[in-house]
């Protein structure tokens, strides 16, 4: 398996192989198209529709990585072609906009009748981290603010286009409106890299986490308030999908420590028994059970709680940020170690969905009132 990913409702998988591509159908499981028609390594759907955006993954020109094809399944038929002067490596699509990124360019196409409007130069960013609005009507493109970001360095200061990948990359996102094509706010999310950004069904939410991928924020569109600040864990670790659920109640994040958490957008309820500690989760949960002195521990954090609502006003932001970030509300472990996964909540049901880099999908039930661990319902593969 080349590529994975959920359409933007969450009903439906897109696969990518070296033999070609597939679309499963999540609610009832089951396939229901299949092309081989060569190595595949991008693979977005609109929504439900038959319009699939592809991208090769080998070394034949039908294949190219540079290629991309639009086709309708249902047709059969090939909409049009676009060669890029790079690999492509990512894929987003509402609507009325297709962002085709690069590593150091993104494309903007009206996709009514795939006219460029747009290009814009960005620092290196060979991960191609970056979010479209899935609402066509609040259509805003989320990626790393270009170094040196308006709103931390000085113009006069040195030109992005010679930054290496890697270095110097501040933590700031660029909020960029696809209707106007005007840049709408730049958002200063975090103070290390930005890794990983997802917005909401409605175009109103942004989710960022930085490369250490201990604290998930929340933020506003196009205001970038901060609205909600989750501890995913104090251990670092890459972060490999965050999704809201459809109606944004809900925000899951999966990363390379195998537990996946999903956090509560909206009021808090108190921390759960055993996920008092720093630790999202599970990792506080099994961390409790094999440590001594729980109960002193918990009256430690009590104290240091009390502590913070009584002076947290006099501290810097710096400081009390480290008490603030809400706790997960529900988490899961997943059955295998070591597999990269992407995860999505059902639109329809009480449901957490992951998929394997292994191939494997797996049905959670989630306990919508009271959160906890989540139960594994069904896998196939």
């Amino acid at each position: 398996m080349l590529f994975a990913n959920f359409n933007q409702d969450f009903s439906c998988i897109s696969v990518g192989t070296r033999k070609g591509y597939s679309i499963t159908n999540c609610d009832p499981f089951g396939r229901v198209y299949t092309m081989n028609d060569g190595a595949r390594g991008i693979v977005e759907m609109l929504f439900c529709t038959s319009l699939i955006a592809l991208v090769g993954a080998a070394d034949q020109p039908q294949s190219s990585p540079r290629k991309l094809q639009i086709v309708n399944t249902k047709r059969q038929s090939m909409i049009c072609e676009l060669l890029f002067p790079s690999s492509i490596l990512a894929v987003k699509l509402n609507r009325k906009t297709l962002v085709i990124v690069l590593e150091v360019e993104i494309y903007i196409y009206d996709i009514s009748n795939m006219r460029l409007l747009h290009i814009i130069e960005t620092t290196p960013n060979p991960e191609a981290t970056c979010a479209l609005s899935p609402s066509a009507d609040n259509s805003y493109l989320a990626y790393p603010s270009p170094v040196p970001s308006p709103t931390t360095q000085s113009p006069s200061q040195a030109s992005t286009s010679q930054v290496p990948p890697s270095s110097h990359q501040s933590g700031d996102v660029l909020l960029f409106s696809t209707r106007t094509l005007t840049v709408a706010n730049v958002i200063q999310a975090h103070k290390s890299p930005i890794s990983f950004l997802s917005i909401n069904s409605t175009g109103t939410m942004l989710a960022t986490a930085s490369d250490k991928g201990t604290v998930i924020r929340v933020w506003s569109i196009p205001g970038a308030e901060k609205l909600y600040q989750f501890r995913r864990g104090t251990r670092e670790a890459r972060i490999y999908s965050i999704n809201f659920n459809v109606v944004s109640s809900l925000l899951a994040v999966s990363s390379a420590h195998d537990t996946v958490h999903i956090f509560k957008l909206g009021p808090q309820k108190a921390p759960r028994e055993g996920s008092a500690g720093m630790d999202g989760g599970y990792e506080a949960f099994a961390d409790e059970r094999k440590r001594s002195g729980v109960s002193l521990r918990r009256k430690s954090l009590q104290m240091t709680k009390s502590l913070s609502h009584s002076v947290g006003g006099y501290l810097p932001n710096t400081l009390t940020e480290m008490w603030e970030p809400s706790r997960d509300f529900a988490f899961l472990r997943l059955p295998t170690s070591g597999a990269r996964c992407i995860v999505a909540l059902s639109g329809t049901l009480p449901q957490v969905m992951v998929i394997s880099s292994e191939g494997y999908f797996y049905s959670y039930n989630i306990d919508l009132e009271n959160g906890g661990e989540c139960s594994l319902m069904k896998q196939y593969r």
